[in-house]
């Protein structure tokens, strides 16, 4: 069996903050507004592999009001949705990311970012893709207001 889930997650740029996608520091400054990391990519990340699963989303596990979570590395909840699916019986087949902004170009980072995933979903860097684009300066992306990312996995049965 297979199941596909899909995950999105927007943050506007905080000053004061790190920057953090994938699990990787890009920046010291002007990272991402959130209560824990506000690690992007891997919240996208939990919340497509909740979805294959159908099992709720990343607000339903780790939610933004709860104290616990202040400052919290967002690998945490990958994690956890990935003990979500192994213990139903599956793995992830593949894992593709794409990140919307307009700032920091990520070419520099992808292959570092790339290996985070594969490292904190204890898979091979081969079933993870990491992708950038921008939205041409159109809308609050386009204005460099915040960051986007997307993501679709793909779920097999072992």
């Amino acid at each position: 069996m297979i199941r596909i889930g899909q995950g999105i997650d927007v943050h506007p740029f905080a000053q004061e903050r790190p920057l953090i996608l994938g699990g990787v520091r890009i920046a010291e400054t002007n990272g991402l507004a959130g209560q824990s990391d506000a690690d992007a990519v891997l919240h996208a990340i939990t919340d497509a592999l909740l979805g294959a699963l159908g099992v709720g989303d990343i607000g339903a596990f780790f939610p933004s009001d709860d104290a616990r979570w202040e400052g919290a590395d967002s690998a945490i909840f990958a994690r956890e949705a990935l003990g979500f699916v192994t213990r139903r019986g599956f793995r992830i087949a593949n894992l593709d990311v794409t990140v919307v902004a307009e700032r920091p170009k990520l070419a520099p980072h992808r292959d570092t970012i790339r290996e985070s995933i594969a490292s904190i979903l204890s898979i091979e860097a081969d079933r993870v893709s990491v992708k950038a684009t921008t939205t041409d300066h159109l809308g609050f992306l386009g204005r460099a207001e915040g960051l986007a990312a997307f993501a679709i996995v793909l779920v097999e049965s072992r």
